[in-house]
């Protein structure tokens, strides 16, 4: 057997650290030991997203991961490539399972942030496929809807059921100043076209919405502040 020593170990973690390869379109297929529903995915990943940086790493760059995440899944390579270059990040196998920090930081994210399981349950299979058969919402009853901006910035917007997610990116656009073009809306790894209302993403009071803030309306490093 052979034994390595201490020095020895630490040239081989270097080595691996320095490898950085263009981040990766596949995202891995894995099976749940348990069928799982879009509603359990999505409360496994907040639970990561939220204890994570309390282990181990720095808050920016989880962010900046997660970030990269939720546009890589929304099929937009692009922007994840750029947030990833934005924060520094190596990546020595290609994707954002094992990556590092420019100060050598090791992070792992698990592969249920990077992609749904093969028997993911739709939480909508048992639905009637007719829309006449969706329960009516009262669209003047507001709540403060939940929204996360891919800058780490959490904040509320007041909202009903009945709204579209164009009329709640001229909202944002107000409050925050970002431009509407430069919004991309995501919910449970899907994209949110302007025309959708909340009422058709089956979202509730105590779901958070994911904002990508193109980096041309900001400059790069300041999406993980």
């Amino acid at each position: 057997a052979l034994w390595l020593s201490g020095r020895e170990e630490a040239a081989m973690a270097n080595s691996t650290q320095s490898r950085n390869e263009p981040l990766k379109k596949e995202r891995p297929k894995w099976k749940s030991d348990y069928p799982m529903t879009e509603g359990q995915l999505r409360s496994k990943r907040d639970e990561f997203w939220d204890t994570a940086p309390a282990f181990e790493g720095r808050k920016e760059i989880w962010d900046a991961l997660k970030a990269a995440a939720v546009a890589l899944e929304g099929s937009d390579h692009d922007l994840a490539q750029a947030i990833v270059d934005g924060a520094n990040i190596t990546l020595p196998h290609g994707n954002l399972a094992e990556c590092y920090d420019e100060l050598g930081t090791r992070y792992q994210l698990p592969v249920y942030c990077l992609a749904p399981p093969i028997n993911l349950i739709s939480e909508r299979c048992d639905d009637d496929p007719s829309d006449s058969a969706e329960p009516p919402v009262a669209p003047k009853k507001e709540f403060q809807l939940k929204v996360r901006l891919s800058t780490g910035t959490d904040l509320r917007l007041s909202a009903s059921m009945a709204d579209t997610i164009g009329l709640l990116k001229k909202q944002l656009q107000a409050q925050e100043d970002i431009d509407t073009s430069h919004q991309r809306w995501f919910f449970s790894g899907k994209l949110l076209p302007d025309k959708t209302r909340l009422q058709d993403t089956k979202i509730q009071k105590d779901f958070v919405i994911q904002v990508i803030v193109n980096p041309q309306a900001l400059q790069v490093n300041h999406i993980i502040l």
